[in-house]
């Protein structure tokens, strides 16, 4: 059989009405960060009605990752794919966001040619895509050398702990993909499945979290007791000592930005700043001033970067302000960027796939393709070669929608980048 005449083999077991049950499926199965167990039952279960053979792979009982293998004949080389299963919204998060218990972010559903919901759009239509594609190489009788190992995981999106917040309740990225390399869950090279409207992206944001704390008075001063005018820096309550700040930060963030945007082969990093997250006082106690207020930020870093420099700068942010705080690094985690050489076989086969599909070369991915946290980090960290291209968009910019064609196109291609990269010898 000709190698055109397997690929076409291959395609020709692309159940496109099984892709888009499985998406759906797996986008009504609410799975918000901490609560993937349903998520992975299902994948398990769909694995081994396949007769792919597949086990669970835990650090928290009830949030297993989901390792699959299609064994390979000979020494061919071995490709990971990868999804995670987690969701951006809980239910009840109204403080982060108003319309928390939307069925958009909870549930999925067809409109016409699109499916619609935060779960299928990140991540579990990309992940759909390619159990299909496994699927198609396995009933299509056309042999791989090397093995195919698909990973669903969990903690992607992940909680951080910090504060009162902590394990097992607050659990971030350890549970997830890192956890599924480290017990077995390898191969030479790995594609992580999220939107990057058909870009080959091999770089991504690493992050520092930090929590800025400012200082009122010694003293709680009560209500009737405050004086006024009192200029800002001076004033008793440390929420109102806050106000610069933010505004300060907002200014330094641009500029920081700015200084930082980190350019490879990979892709472009525009290391964004976020504060998510602002605590002060108690709501059922405001009669005195707060003599503690801090905020919650999130910056994003370059593989160039070395988080204490930026802590430094954010402490002469509020040094410079005149008021009395502390800054506190909380969490690190790194960026990091696939090695051009070592992943080349990887986006060399990925290319081809794409001439096949949909002519010509993939595209240049956008910035923030490559400037948020995705677990080819944890891939290229760990020296497995890895880059992420998928259909569709992040949820990020507010897209809440995957037009069944880019599942069917994103299924298509990964069963030939599969095709051809695991029927290549090792080296």
């Amino acid at each position: 059989m000709t190698p055109d005449a397997r690929a076409q083999r291959v395609l020709d077991h692309i159940d496109v009405d099984e892709l888009v049950k499985v998406a759906l499926d797996l986008g009504n199965i609410d799975s918000p960060t901490g609560s993937e167990g349903p998520v992975g039952e299902y994948v398990h279960a769909w694995l081994q009605r396949q007769s792919i053979a597949s086990r669970k792979v835990a650090l928290v009982p009830d949030r297993p990752n989901v390792l699959g293998v299609l064994p390979g004949s000979g020494r061919g080389r071995s490709l990971v794919f990868n999804s995670h299963m987690d969701t951006t919204i809980h239910k009840d998060e109204y403080w982060t966001t108003r319309r928390a218990a939307d069925p958009v972010f909870h549930s999925a559903w067809r409109e016409g040619d699109v499916l619609v919901g935060n779960g299928v759009c990140n991540d579990k239509g990309p992940m759909a895509t390619w159990l299909i594609a496994a699927k198609a190489l396995k009933d299509s009788g056309v042999g791989l050398l090397g093995d195919l190992v698909l990973m669903a995981v969990v903690g992607e999106i992940g909680l951080e702990p910090v504060d009162e917040f902590q394990p097992p309740e607050y659990l971030a990225k350890e549970a997830g993909t890192r956890y599924a390399i480290t017990h077995g869950g390898v191969g030479d090279f790995a594609l992580v499945a999220e939107g990057t409207d058909f870009g080959i992206v091999g770089v991504e944001a690493g992050k520092a979290f930090f929590k800025i704390t400012v200082f009122g008075n010694d003293l709680p001063i009560y209500t009737p007791y405050i004086q006024r005018p009192t200029p800002i820096e001076k004033n008793p309550n440390a929420i109102v000592r806050m106000a610069p700040v933010l505004q300060r930060l907002d200014e330094w963030a641009y500029e920081y930005e700015q200084r930082h945007r980190y350019e490879c082969p990979g892709g472009v990093v525009v290391p964004r700043v976020n504060v998510g997250a602002i605590r002060g006082g108690v709501p059922y106690k405001i009669t005195k001033t707060v003599q503690q207020c801090a905020i919650y930020v999130d910056v994003r870093v370059t593989p160039a970067q070395n988080p204490l420099d930026v802590r430094e700068e954010l402490q002469r942010l509020v040094a410079g302000l005149g008021l009395a705080g502390e800054v506190e690094l909380y969490l690190y985690r790194p960026a990091y960027e696939a090695d051009a050489g070592k992943v080349a076989p990887l986006t060399a086969a990925i290319t081809r796939a794409h001439e096949a599909v949909l002519g010509g070369t993939p595209p240049p991915p956008a910035p923030p393709f490559s400037s948020m946290w995705r677990d080819i980090n944890c891939f290229n960290e760990m020296r497995i070669p890895s880059v992420t291209y998928g259909p569709g968009v992040s949820v990020g910019g507010g897209n809440f929608g995957m037009r069944i064609a880019d599942l069917v196109t994103g299924a298509k291609l990964y069963a030939l980048t599969a095709l051809d990269l695991c029927n290549q010898e090792r080296s």
